[in-house]
């Protein structure tokens, strides 16, 4: 069971306390348990500030955090040998509000923790990564979407207010209007460039028990594409996605909340979820395990084999993988390395950029995820806006190819997606060159706003991090 750690045990039982009271007495009481929980996170940022005031030189810092980074581990990276800045106890729900429908929270929650107390008052967060720790300011940090991004987007569109502690110890509160609105933006994609992000304020949606899913087959890349922007337009189910088995064999995954299940599975242990959309009509799950239906990876699940399956897969979960890998990274390879990753594509150019795919990839399968662009971001760069017409993309998500054919296939897709007006997440191994990397990210915002926050670079510059340090490069 994942570690919650003291700070999560005492808001369980604080909000155990709360429930076991009449009604005439829980406001006041939850806001007595909300006032311990900001005192406690007041003395954390104080802490947290105080040793970045401190540092000296131009040596890098890394953060060091509860929950496992989710970035693809790479050998060499350096930020494994940076001095760390102990993060490790911003894990801490701060407060839940049932009727204004909003959750503050500390940045190392993790999805898992928050889906659980959310869905106490009736509530979850309104995109919800499909991995259990990953963190909320790892889903900012990171661009993390889901099935209800067709909808609102990335969890990032869903914040309202982010705490951020600057390389020089300076503590800022950041919202889309007030003065630091520029920076509230940038944190976005910033993947802890910019700053500690240590606390966030975001919308929570109503939620039911259960949710029911029905899987749509498609015998062509066109008409999926079709049945996406037919759903966009109608706005009729709350989750959409799927899996994509062959071009010739397309599942469509559609979502409703539900009260009653006639039966529910589970895909935390035995069965694989990608699957079962193959071979299933519908299902229906609890709402925690739909959210999290994906954890045991998403089409690249450890062990294979099913006895293997059966004996560890209760134990082998998203998480315990990437430990393992950070920990042995020395047998990861540094050269053609397999290809994980997410890239975004408009959904005009998706059936080239798949006949294009098939050709010079050929892999299979792959999960589909409609996201909307909710607006022109500041973080990418506005050339990149020019012409660009689609209000919807499709996420993409390549998990596990190994070609050993000395092709460099992260960089054949950069170059791809850079002539059909796509882009990508920098989880992965990065190849461009710098002036390429700023053709695509906005280098003007990006360093108006990392003069205000990390004048010295304490964090790394988001092309060195990702690109450079990332792969052990100096």
């Amino acid at each position: 069971m994942h570690d919650r750690g003291p700070p999560f045990s005492a808001a369980r039982a604080a909000l155990s306390a709360l429930r076991a009271l009449a009604p005439g007495r829980r406001a006041a009481a939850r806001q007595r348990v909300a006032e311990g929980g900001q005192t406690r996170h007041a003395e954390k940022v104080t802490r947290v500030a105080e040793q970045l005031r401190q540092r000296r030189g131009p040596e890098p810092v890394s953060l060091r955090k509860r929950a496992v980074s989710h970035m693809v581990p790479k050998r060499g990276d350096l930020r494994r040998s940076d001095p760390k800045i102990d993060i490790s106890d911003f894990c801490e729900i701060l407060e839940i509000d049932p009727i204004k429908k909003i959750c503050v929270a500390e940045a190392g929650v993790t999805f898992v923790d928050l889906v659980a107390a959310t869905l106490r008052h009736g509530l979850v967060p309104i995109v919800v990564p499909e991995l259990k720790t990953i963190t909320i300011g790892g889903a900012v940090s990171g661009c993390s979407i889901e099935s209800m991004s067709f909808r609102y987007g990335g969890f990032h569109d869903t914040c309202l207010e982010y705490e951020l502690i600057t390389a020089t110890g300076e503590v800022l509160v950041c919202t889309p209007e007030n003065e630091h609105a520029l920076i509230f933006q940038m944190v976005h994609g910033a993947f802890g460039t910019l700053g500690v992000l240590s606390r966030l304020t975001f919308r929570l949606i109503p939620a039911k028990p259960f949710v029911k899913l029905t899987y749509e087959k498609y015998p062509s890349i066109d008409a999926y594409m079709a049945a996406i922007a037919g759903r966009f337009a109608r706005q009729d189910v709350d989750f959409m996605d799927g899996i994509i088995h062959a071009s010739s064999e397309c599942v469509l995954s559609l979502g409703e909340f539900v009260d009653e299940a006639p039966y529910t599975s589970s895909y935390d242990w035995y069965k694989i979820y990608y699957e079962s959309t193959r071979e299933r009509r519908e299902d229906y799950m609890r709402a925690a395990d739909y959210f999290f239906r994906y954890d045991r990876g998403v089409t690249n699940v450890r062990p294979r084999a099913p006895i293997l399956r059966a004996l560890l897969g209760w134990y082998l979960n998203s998480s315990r993988v990437l430990r393992l890998a950070e920990r042995m990274n020395w047998l990861l390879r540094r050269d053609n390395p397999p290809v994980t990753l997410d890239v975004f594509v408009p959904l005009s150019k998706v059936p080239e950029f798949m006949r294009w795919y098939e050709r010079e990839f050929g892999y299979f399968p792959l999960w589909c995820v409609p996201y909307r662009r909710v607006r022109d971001y500041e973080w990418i760069a506005d050339r990149w806006y020019q012409g660009m017409k689609d209000q919807l993309f499709v996420d993409l998500a390549i998990y596990g190819m190994d070609k050993r054919d000395g092709r460099n296939y992260h960089r054949l897709m950069e170059e791809k997606l850079a002539e059909i007006g796509g882009i990508k997440t920098l989880i992965s191994h990065n190849f461009y060159s710098e002036a390429e990397f700023w053709s695509l990210w906005n280098k003007p915002n990006y360093d108006a706003v990392k003069a205000r926050t990390d004048p010295n670079n304490l964090f790394r510059d988001l092309y060195t991090k990702t690109c450079r340090a990332a792969q052990g490069l100096r």
